[in-house]
């Protein structure tokens, strides 16, 4: 999600009564950022780790044939509640191919799975808190709205393992863990735009999904 996505909904919350300079300057009105929801790792975590674990889902190792779907050029910063960018951190994300595969031996149409589709990747933030990653375009699969798993670690603590959603996806209001992500903020807060980029020989998306941890000062300089 964007920076003024994420002033729009700071607004809402407090209904209004802080202006945008407020999430300009680091550390004022720390207490107010809201944190991101944590939602349920499901059952598709991979059971075995592909060998390339890289940022780039779209190539596997070195081959030249990229998956199928649109590619999507997804970004983000990590931060703790007061604003701060949180280095070093584990960024993991993981999702179904174009054929609504896993990367799991559990998975229904494993036998579909785009073997071109990486469908697990990883990314260390530097000192700004910054990941990136390239993928595909979450598509539906039965029972699901399209989506992506994300997962964010330090060291050897888990400190968060969420979801992100296609803003304005028909599915998304059939989707009972988008329904219980909370209320309407917390659901906001895990619904990200997919821009179409301009002038791409194929269509190529691009989303921001800024992710805000409940971490101390303490822990984040661990």
């Amino acid at each position: 999600m964007h920076l003024s996505g994420l002033l729009s909904r700071r607004q809402i919350l407090l209904g209004g009564a802080l202006g945008a300079a407020a999430w300009l300057v680091p550390g004022a009105y720390a207490q107010e950022l809201a944190t991101t929801p944590a939602m349920t790792e499901g059952p598709f975590y991979p059971d075995r780790l592909p060998l390339d674990t890289d940022n780039d889902l779209v190539i596997v190792n070195n081959s030249t044939t990229p998956a199928i779907g649109e590619i999507t050029h997804l970004t983000g910063r990590i931060l703790t509640r007061n604003g701060s960018p949180l280095n070093n951190a584990v960024v993991e994300i993981w999702q179904v191919d174009n054929n609504g595969a896993y990367l799991h031996s559990g998975s229904d149409n494993g036998n579909r799975r785009d073997r071109n589709f990486q469908g697990f990747g990883r990314f260390t933030t530097n000192e700004r808190g910054e990941y990136r990653f390239r993928t595909i375009k979450p598509v539906a699969y039965p029972g699901r709205c399209p989506h992506i798993h994300v997962k964010v670690k330090r060291g050897d603590r888990e400190l968060l393992c969420t979801q992100l959603f296609i803003a304005g996806h028909p599915a998304n209001a059939r989707d009972g863990i988008y329904r219980n992500a909370g209320g309407i903020i917390e659901r906001e807060l895990v619904t990200v735009d997919f821009r179409r980029i301009a002038d791409t020989r194929v269509p190529e998306c691009r989303a921001n999904f800024d992710i805000v941890l409940g971490v101390t000062p303490a822990e984040r300089d661990r």
